[in-house]
């Protein structure tokens, strides 16, 4: 009897890590059983980098291995990628993640030197310079190998988001996935972006004859500096990689400290997808001792960067550098008479407390008519009854926020407006980093938490009489990311959008980032510039002219 010969494609294979039940393994085996020798040399004839490895009378699954995390740990500590390769810091030392859910040590990371980034900075611009000479096609092609492998390894990924910084453990999946949708995406976009050039004549200006012939392209800008946060560390890293590297560009990534892993383990993914070394790199360690030291790197061409006050310092210090910001937002939900109360209050919960309010895009604050607002704090209380709270292990509604001093801040506006006349809707309750859902009614101007951006599981409702009162409010802020209105008269709605002082406006339905593909930008406060994919690529690119002089006019003719 012949001995049965199979072939497994190296990156497409789990981490022996990866925990699936027992349906999905049976699932992935059958789905790899049906490939047939035919259909594995095909992909690997369109893939030529990829590896292949034949084994003989053994299961794909079994008798491949993947490079496991083993690779990018010394020890107890997550190495540093730089030069394609995982480095351990000479400065000896390392960061400490902590589990917000058990207040313990989860993680080490690597503390990297001012050196180490000197180097890093050095091999980017050296990169960069080949990289902007790779066709278009050819950058495509291994983001897409990118997002492949990004979507295969979402179970060990999800699991550093769930332990490093207390997501669900579905949303936690959710983010990987989607974020090797938004690299696919970009890739496909890219290539229409940056294919498309313009060619003008110089006769359309008044007083020219057409003797110049004007070229033009989108180049790469050279070195961005990615600044992702911790709510969605691997998500928001992708944003700003995948854009910078399908635009020719090299990437120097400084990931949060809370969700740091994770995205070093992001990073691997497109380590595997074979990018040329030194392109990409990612550098981990105290923010008090390599922040500033990367903002201000004369090295760095360009930086994005999504997080807190930190951008406005950033800002200041960044000089002549082109600066994609998102900040925060103090979102505001006005709610008039004719609204679908259901709807509000389905949005309110979806909008308020998804990821116990760690979301920029959150509804930071209720702005309800006085005449449906009992109706509606009873509507949003009976669905406030309903979320599970808990370890987010166990995929509950509401879980821990990620650090003590987030929780500590957020009690301290509790107890603020509490002393100011709040009425708790709920009673106030928290256990370590985990704070139980709560409503706040009755909220007045005079307390903080109808200003402040409290990041957790607190909404506050202000009763307003009128709709300029509301925009009044939502306008006062210093913030300016979304809002949303929520009417069933389309005119109404569309005369407080556009009166209200926001980047982005939604009607019936809450404040969201995404698609990915949208426009995402705030005013004020709120930010610098644009993001979404096609926004994103365009702020990380220049133009370049290129003109023809012609001796004499020349006009085509038929």
């Amino acid at each position: 009897m012949k001995s049965r010969r199979t072939f497994c494609i190296f990156y497409q294979i789990n981490l022996p890590d990866v925990k699936e039940d027992h349906h999905q393994g049976e699932e992935r085996r059958r789905g790899m059983a049906q490939l047939s020798t035919t259909q594995l040399a095909g992909i690997c004839h369109a893939y030529p980098r990829l590896h292949t490895y034949p084994t003989v009378d053994q299961n794909p699954i079994e008798s491949c291995k993947m490079i496991n995390s083993s690779e990018i740990l010394d020890g107890d500590v997550y190495k540093y990628y730089a030069e394609g390769e995982w480095k351990r810091s000479s400065s000896g030392k390392s960061v400490v993640i902590v589990n917000p859910t058990t207040r313990k040590m989860q993680y080490k990371v690597q503390a990297c030197t001012q050196e180490e980034v000197n180097m890093v900075m050095e091999t980017a611009k050296s990169a960069q310079k080949s990289w902007a000479k790779t066709p278009l096609w050819r950058r495509a092609e291994l983001l897409h190998k990118a997002a492949a492998i990004l979507k295969e390894h979402k179970a060990p990924i999800a699991e550093c988001l769930v332990k490093e910084i207390a997501k669900p453990a579905k949303d936690s999946v959710t983010e990987v996935v989607r974020s090797g949708d938004l690299v696919s995406y970009c890739a496909e976009e890219g290539v229409r972006i940056l294919g498309d050039g313009k060619f003008l004549v110089s006769d359309s200006f008044p007083g020219n004859e057409r003797t110049k012939y004007c070229l033009t392209s989108k180049i790469p800008i050279g070195v961005v500096l990615a600044i992702p946060p911790f709510n969605y560390p691997v998500n928001l890293a992708v944003s700003k990689i995948a854009p910078a590297l399908i635009a020719g560009n090299s990437i120097v990534l400084k990931p949060p400290t809370q969700g740091s892993v994770a995205a070093l383990h992001m990073v691997h993914c497109f380590h595997l997808a074979g990018f040329p070394k030194g392109l990409i790199s990612c550098v981990t360690g105290r923010g008090s001792e390599i922040g500033d030291f990367l903002t201000m790197h004369p090295g760095v061409n360009c930086i994005s960067f999504t997080g807190g006050d930190t951008g406005i310092a950033i800002s200041k210090k960044a000089g002549m550098v082109p600066l994609q910001m998102e900040l925060g937002g103090k979102d505001a939900c006005i709610v008039l008479e004719d609204a679908d109360l259901d709807l509000v209050a389905a949005n309110v919960i979806k909008g308020g407390f998804s990821y116990s309010g760690q979301r920029c895009t959150a509804v930071k604050v209720i702005l309800v008519m006085e005449s449906v607002a009992d109706a509606l704090v009873e509507k949003v209380k009976a669905r406030v009854a309903k979320l599970t709270v808990g370890p987010p292990e166990e995929d509950c509604d509401i879980t821990p926020v990620v650090s003590e001093s987030s929780s500590n801040y957020i009690e301290e506006l509790v107890k603020d407006a509490k002393q100011k006349g709040a009425t708790l809707c709920q009673e106030y309750r928290r256990e370590g980093n985990l704070i139980w859902p709560l409503l706040l009614d009755n909220v007045r101007p005079n307390m903080r938490i109808a200003w402040e951006e409290p990041f957790g599981p607190v909404l506050p409702v202000i009763r307003i009489r009128s709709v300029e009162e509301g925009i009044h409010h939502c306008n006062a802020s210093n913030f300016g990311l979304q809002g949303c209105v929520f009417t069933k008269d389309i005119n109404k709605a569309m005369l407080i959008s556009d009166a209200m002082e926001t980047g982005t406006v939604q009607i019936n339905s809450a404040p969201a980032r995404g698609p990915d593909h949208f426009p995402f930008q705030g005013i004020k406060d709120s930010g610098i510039g644009s993001q979404g994919i096609t926004n994103s690529i365009n702020m990380m690119t220049k133009v370049k002219t290129t003109v023809i002089n012609l001796p004499t006019p020349s006009y085509t003719m038929g």
